[in-house]
């Protein structure tokens, strides 16, 4: 019987953005061991990982902020060069994907649709992970937070993934654990996934950020209605 193919269902978007510290990549055990160097470096006793944790999807600044509360924004702003320095010699030593993480990748990609990152990391930081995690050749687009002059909450970034591999956002979702992936994607009319797997500050409210979905693990998006 012949199969009209307007009424095939995917079984995931044609295209799924990630971020990926949070998201895809438990990369905080890689950031606790960064800043514990530097905090060696400065004669400071380490700091255990539940404190460092929450801060990992704010970037640099906010994980330099935390491992020195004392020093002022300058210092803050000053020390962030070292910390990308040690955290290249970190990358992927501690770290991993998150569970479930490789088994929803390749159950995308077996569904004949593709997968992207978009990350406020450094593209180079972010492109020396990829073949790390064997995801190099796997990985449809990767954009960084200094790959355009704009970095999310900006929608650009998404916009750009979606026109470069000529993909409508309406066929496209993104996924992310903080909530400038949520504002980003809402401003790009994108369909969006809180990640509650993720990284999050106490007083955070990921029901408030506004996402199409709420998902407990990246397993529980094999399900084709968990998708928006």
């Amino acid at each position: 019987m012949r199969i009209e193919t307007s009424l095939i269902t995917r079984a995931f978007p044609e295209l799924v953005l990630f971020d990926l510290d949070g998201t895809l990549l438990d990369s905080a055990p890689d950031f606790v061991a960064t800043v514990n160097v530097l905090r060696a470096e400065r004669d400071h006793p380490a700091l255990p990982a539940a404190l460092l944790r929450p801060h990992v999807s704010r970037g640099a600044r906010a994980m330099v902020t935390a491992a020195f509360p004392e020093i002022g924004e300058a210092a803050v702003q000053a020390l962030i060069p070292r910390f990308l320095e040690v955290y290249a010699g970190e990358l992927a030593r501690h770290g991993q994907a998150f569970d479930g993480v490789e088994t929803l990748l390749g159950a995308i990609e077996s569904a004949g649709c593709r997968w992207g990152i978009v990350t406020n990391k450094p593209e180079y930081l972010a492109l020396r992970l990829l073949p790390l995690l064997g995801w190099d050749a796997r990985c449809a687009i990767l954009i960084g937070g200094d790959t355009l002059p704009v970095r999310k909450p900006d929608p650009l970034p998404l916009l750009h993934a979606a026109r470069e591999l000529r993909v409508g956002i309406a066929d496209c979702a993104y996924v992310g654990d903080d909530q400038r992936d949520i504002d980003a994607a809402r401003a790009a009319g994108m369909s969006s996934i809180v990640a509650l797997w993720g990284y999050r500050l106490d007083d955070d409210d990921p029901s408030a950020w506004g996402g199409d979905r709420m998902i407990d693990s990246p397993m529980q998006l094999l399900d084709p209605a968990n998708w928006p």
